[in-house]
């Protein structure tokens, strides 16, 4: 593994158990953990992370738990791969292409963003704790 992908990889793995606390209640959580490569999680990663409303309810969420049906069509096949993503709260899942660990930082926290700009909440993070202990 080359020196940019190993302190890649160590970011997005010191992000397990942060919970970022924003105004009003909201928060998002992280769950990442480094495992065994497999046909489902070819990157070696089994991941959750969710923006939460108030009342604990999940508002978006990027993980890696299940599979979910592709976009279009019923009559297409679940994706061997789990990436996956969850736009609003009712939303089943729709396959996320996972690239690297910078990008999917992002790709989050820019959901992160919209959803609490629609919701007239700032983008500023109030409170940094950390669970990975609990």
């Amino acid at each position: 593994m080359s020196g940019e992908l190993e302190h890649a990889l160590a970011f997005l793995l010191a992000f397990d158990g942060r919970v970022h606390h924003y105004a009003d209640g909201y928060f998002v959580k992280f769950e990442i953990r480094q495992v065994e490569p497999t046909k489902e999680r070819p990157h070696g990663l089994r991941y959750s992370f969710t923006l939460h409303g108030p009342k604990g309810e999940r508002l978006v969420g990027f993980d890696n738990a299940h599979a979910v049906a592709p976009l279009g069509s019923r009559y297409k096949s679940k994706p061997v791969v789990t990436d996956h993503w969850h736009r609003t709260e009712d939303d089943a899942g729709r396959p996320y292409s996972f690239e690297r660990a910078e990008k999917l930082v992002d790709d989050f926290f820019d959901e992160v963003e919209r959803v609490l700009g629609e919701r007239g909440i700032s983008f500023d993070v109030v409170e940094v704790e950390d669970r990975s202990e609990e």
